[in-house]
């Protein structure tokens, strides 16, 4: 068949941007893959919706790559971009690649039912399960309903996976670890065990959604990359309704914040937010490592809470307002578990802070700058879920002085018995430190050291002898405290 042939029909609209039009192709692949070569065997009208598309180098990877593998016309939708680019069409063009575009009407199932007639049994019946699948996609398939087409369909069964183990849909027996998989496998797809794990999208992984499919699909990747393409493009439609929430959610804090704004429309914009003002919350703060920390914080957020909760990015980090079915200690335990499997991105470092319970639109500018406190506070440990408990001590004004100023104090306290412990293979640094944690208490020092008495006495002796200072006054005593914490 040729280029031409299609353009000849009418109702699908179709107009030619570059290369000849009495170009011959045998058959028809539909795909959103960023590098579809390897599933091309020469002679193919490609249909694309350019998910992929996210500049121009990709647009020129994209046309070399079907190049390469004899591809031998593209067809670009419309639906995703509204326009085909125009480094696309300038790609296509140096390539000597026709290059067709097709309106937002017209699915591509369409197009497949108008070749089909003309192509091989197999090659109907194949295109046939991949038309029926990208077209239940197109008309707006929920996730449920793909993944139960995919299995009648295609054969294939699995589950999508949040980055952070919860099931978005289908089934698997072990999220958590299919998770953990997906965020440590140098590339993928992935075969893990007896799944394969595909990315679904180009997203940071932190944030990510994974694809498991049961069986060894490496020798099926195709299915694997097309499936995971629907799952981004699902997602991606969600995500449209999510931005207005993101931004009333934003414009609330902003308000809030500002001292300026009347109460009661604070308290409008709670309810906007799906807060009711006599409904427990906190106020969530997080930041993870990389070009944009707050938003990727915020992203992350979401997926360590489900996606009835939106985290709208702001200058000082993502601000998320939660409800609260329990306690602000119970929120944050699960924040800890999630952010726990995160930890296999070794390159990423999620930080969060949570306020404690409030209520009412008043409460927000308190809790925001609580879940503040306690995020720069998780920062400053490399990483953690901190909570508001914690910012009400010693450590938030640690978490305040410079890393090189600490580590100087407690170098100028601790060296010398750090140096005596090592050269006489003694516990000094050790007792100092259960001796502070027991209020000076030689008893029960001894007791938690399962030492003598007279042992913790000689080993106190010996650290003041050494710094110079005296653990019987509070002035020495706190010292010590600081610097055994600024390790």
């Amino acid at each position: 068949m040729r280029i031409s042939d299609l353009l000849a029909v009418e109702e699908l609209g179709l107009r030619l941007l570059c290369g000849p039009a009495d170009t011959e192709f045998g058959s028809v692949l539909v795909t959103d893959l960023p590098d579809p070569a390897r599933y091309l065997g020469g002679g193919e009208l490609v249909l694309t919706g350019l998910i992929w598309h996210q500049g121009p180098d990709d647009s020129a990877r994209f046309v070399a790559a079907l190049r390469a593998a004899g591809a031998a016309a593209l067809g670009a939708g419309q639906a995703w971009l509204g326009h085909v680019p125009e480094d696309l069409v300038a790609a296509c063009a140096a390539a000597d690649l026709p290059l067709l575009e097709v309106p937002t009407r017209v699915p591509f199932g369409r197009i497949g039912q108008l070749v089909a007639p003309r192509l091989s049994g197999d090659a109907r019946e194949a295109l046939g399960r991949q038309r029926r699948v990208v077209a239940a996609v197109a008309e707006g398939t929920d996730l449920a309903a793909l993944f139960a087409l995919t299995a009648t369909e295609l054969g294939v069964t699995g589950a999508v996976v949040s980055s952070t183990g919860e099931v978005v849909v289908g089934t698997t027996p072990d999220p958590v670890r299919v998770a953990r998989a997906y965020l440590a496998a140098p590339r993928l797809p992935y075969l893990a065990g007896e799944q394969t794990i595909f990315a679904v999208g180009r997203g940071h992984r932190a944030a990510g959604w994974a694809l498991v499919c049961d069986g060894d699909l490496t020798g099926r990747a195709d299915v694997g990359f097309e499936l995971a393409a629907c799952v981004a493009l699902e997602r991606a439609r969600t995500e449209e309704g999510r931005r207005v929430e993101r931004r009333l959610a934003g414009q609330l804090v902003a308000a809030a914040c500002s001292g300026e704004t009347d109460p009661a429309e604070l308290t409008a914009g709670l309810r906007t937010c799906g807060l009711a003002p006599t409904r427990r919350y906190a106020v969530v703060s997080a930041t993870a490592s990389g070009p944009e920390p707050a938003v990727l914080g915020g992203q992350v957020v979401e997926e360590l809470l489900g996606r009835s909760v939106v985290a709208a990015p702001g200058a000082d980090g993502a601000v998320a307002l939660v409800p609260l079915t329990g306690t602000a200690d119970e929120l944050a335990a699960r924040l800890r578990a999630g952010a726990e499997v995160l930890g296999e991105l070794r390159d990423t470092v999620v930080s969060v802070g949570v306020s404690g319970a409030l209520t009412g639109a008043a409460a927000i500018r308190g809790g925001v700058e609580e879940a503040g406190h306690a995020r720069r506070l998780a920062e400053a440990r490399g990483g953690a879920v901190v909570t508001s408990d914690e910012i009400y001590t010693h450590a938030l004004l640690l978490a305040t002085v410079p890393g090189d100023v600490r580590r100087s104090f407690a170098d100028r306290l601790l060296a010398p018995l750090l140096r005596y412990d090592a050269r006489h293979q003694s516990e000094l640094v050790r007792t100092l430190g259960v001796f502070l944690d027991c209020a000076g208490s030689w008893n029960a020092c001894a007791e938690r050291l399962h030492v003598h008495v007279n042992t913790v006495r000689y080993r106190v002796r010996r650290v003041e002898e050494l710094t110079g200072r005296n653990l019987s006054t509070m002035a020495d005593r706190v010292d010590f405290f600081l610097a055994l914490r600024s390790t």
